[in-house]
């Protein structure tokens, strides 16, 4: 018959020949194996009136290394947590005998009492956890959030994206800005320090409004996580943000002299797609944001209104928006290859054979960043040319606040300008027409176009009220 101290021993669990009593001499005799390790049980041995637990053993590798540890079982599970290193190593140690076995004697009652719940130590704990195969590092959790939380969220018609921006631009996000610096560290050893290191990075090369996007953006994604996860808790606290909400509240409007340089720059930048300028200048004319206007389809095209659906606008109700003869002069024709009968009016995609690639409307265009990034270049170079400083910092949500602002220059009534951006007045004057206030919408916008036009040639406005003097005298 086969005990099951046997058992432990061909395991490698027990010694059937340890020692009955123990002392820093007997410790300093145990023999050394020829390799591997072994282990000298010790249990209820006594030393200076402290009584060794059960599973308190000494282990000794073939270097001669010796170290206490706590053999024991959880759930039937085995455990051998090591307590530390002899003091007498020849490498050191931070242990004598006796204190060994009052650090064993501590951590057997806390196990019996159920106050060490994971027998792993926490190092251990947090290595395993963060190298598991089923997706626990932050990588993991960041794909799982996308799918599970912002793409049905998105797809969920007549809920509120809650800010979030689309899921594709939430991918983007965390792919570019936070996987590269913190996607392979286990959501368990994740600490505070690994956050911050990754904002400040970000803020040096981004700028501390982007690094907040991103704060913002990985904390939906830890709260969305913590809340499906019992251990899981946010290493994401007050006080990480890089600006205040004041701060960050955009203000920014294009002068004249910077509306004549952008639209100079459009007419010449290179290495954007073809559509981008038209893109950019749709951007002012119709003070739309740039998802609404880089998603422009012509399906949604009629005569000369333009219909935003509901379900991509940002008030969830359709926006109508009469394009002005220059609004409508950006459209462009029919892409070469589009397989139906409408597209995308700013599209980068192409299909073809090889060589004969053209573009066929299929898809929007997103490369915001690194068409912005050319456009900039080329605007500084036109002032740098002209012995001008550079242009302050804008984008390209900027156009939109300019367009609201020349509203108000132009004269139009505050309540069709209003209209004329999509914000709902609310109360009873709100109506489900979408129709309501078109001629007014109309007016706001051709009131826009002359005035950019005006802006755009000051000396063609000048010769013109130079004519007008003549002919009333």
């Amino acid at each position: 018959m086969v005990r099951g101290a046997d058992i432990l021993q061909t395991r490698g669990f027990l010694n059937m020949a340890a020692a009955p009593a123990i002392s820093e001499k007997i410790v300093a005799a145990l023999p050394v194996p020829a390799k591997g390790n072994k282990l000298h049980y010790f249990s209820g041995a006594s030393l200076q009136g402290k009584k060794a637990p059960a599973g308190f053993a000494v282990r000794v590798t073939a270097a001669g290394t010796k170290a206490f540890v706590l053999f024991h079982r959880v759930n039937g599970k085995p455990y051998l947590p090591t307590l530390g290193r002899w003091d007498a190593n020849a490498g050191g140690g931070s242990l004598t005998v006796r204190d060994a076995i009052v650090k064993a004697d501590k951590l057997a009652k806390d196990i019996k009492n159920g106050r060490r719940e994971d027998p792993r130590p926490e190092r251990t704990r947090r290595l395993q956890e963060g190298d598991r195969v089923d997706g626990e590092t932050v990588s993991g959790l960041l794909d799982r959030f996308v799918e599970r939380y912002a793409k049905a969220l998105i797809d969920r018609k007549g809920k509120k994206e809650r800010r979030l921006r689309t899921a594709d631009q939430i991918e983007a996000t965390f792919d570019r800005l936070v996987k590269p610096r913190i996607g392979k560290i286990g959501i368990y050893a994740l600490r505070r320090s690994d956050i911050v290191s990754m904002l400040d990075e970000i803020e040096d090369e981004n700028g501390p409004v982007m690094a907040d996007r991103v704060l913002a953006l990985v904390r939906k994604a830890f709260n969305w996580h913590a809340t499906r996860d019992d251990e899981f808790t946010p290493p994401i606290v007050k006080g990480m943000a890089r600006t205040k909400s004041k701060e960050r509240a955009a203000k920014r409007t294009l002068a004249d002299d910077e509306i004549r340089d952008l639209w100079a720059a459009l007419d010449v930048v290179v290495d954007v797609p073809e559509c981008y300028p038209r893109f950019v200048k749709m951007l002012l004319l119709t003070a739309t944001r740039r998802t609404e206007s880089s998603r422009m389809h012509t399906s949604e095209l009629e005569g000369e209104l333009w219909t935003i659906p509901g379900d991509r606008y940002k008030t969830k109700l359709d926006h109508v928006i009469p394009l002005t003869a220059a609004a409508r002069a950006l459209i462009g024709d029919k892409p070469a290859r589009a397989k139906k009968n409408s597209w995308f009016v700013f599209s980068t995609s192409v299909s073809g054979p090889d060589g004969e690639m053209e573009r066929d409307g299929a898809k929007p265009f997103s490369g915001y960043s690194k068409a912005k990034a050319e456009l900039d270049k080329t605007i500084a170079t036109i002032r740098k040319r002209d012995g001008r400083e550079p242009i302050a910092n804008w984008t390209l949500h900027d156009l939109r606040r300019t367009a609201r602002s020349l509203m108000s220059r132009a004269k139009v009534p505050t309540d069709h300008a209003e209209r004329a951006l999509g914000h709902v007045m609310g109360g009873v004057r709100e109506t489900y027409d979408r129709y309501e206030y078109l001629d007014e919408k109309r007016a706001a916008f051709e009131a826009l176009a002359a005035l950019v036009e005006r802006i755009l040639n000051p000396a063609a406005n000048v010769e013109e009220l130079a004519a007008r003097r003549v002919v009333q005298s």
